[in-house]
């Protein structure tokens, strides 16, 4: 928000902030686009630089709205990341120059075993685990789409071996 805040003029943006968030905090992804477009739709012209900027990893910024409302804020939050980084920097500081490949793989094993633990407390229901399955099909299949791919079925791809068929 800091990046929009520069590029707009002090009177403007506290209307342009609640939009913003409006899009990005909205129920459904369809919803966000239609906010987002409407913050294009009255800002576009007078503030290029500013819609251009909120435009610009929209998509990325709204990837939490396709999963359960109860995973959301767990998957938005950056806090585990800032959190290591910050470690990282307090351990530079104190002992300058060795910070080798080992104590960078013990860093991120805390990081991910603290992630772990977090995620231990998201519960899914079978509804959730649903509507997981379904978001990773969709993945999937725009993931096909955007590189070109055809997937083999798991069919297709297992070769039956028999133990009596030795070379």
């Amino acid at each position: 928000m800091r990046n929009l805040a520069a590029k707009l003029p002090e009177e403007g943006w506290p209307e342009f902030k609640v939009r913003a968030q409006a899009a990005y905090q909205a129920p459904s992804r369809a919803i966000a686009r239609e906010l987002a477009a409407g913050v294009v739709a009255d800002y576009g012209k007078e503030h290029e630089r500013a819609v251009a900027c909120f435009m610009d990893d929209f998509e990325a910024c709204i990837a939490q709205l396709r999963f359960p409302v109860t995973h959301r804020r767990a998957i938005r939050t950056t806090n585990l990341l800032e959190r290591l980084f910050v470690e990282e920097r307090r351990r530079l500081k104190i002992i300058p120059n060795a910070f080798g490949e080992k104590a960078v793989l013990k860093l991120m094993f805390g990081a991910l075993t603290r992630a772990a633990e977090r995620w231990r407390s998201v519960k899914v229901t079978e509804f959730e685990r649903r509507q997981l399955t379904a978001i990773r099909n969709e993945l999937d299949q725009e993931y096909e789409a955007q590189v070109g791919l055809k997937m083999k079925s798991s069919k297709d791809a297992q070769t039956k071996m028999s133990s009596n068929s030795r070379t």
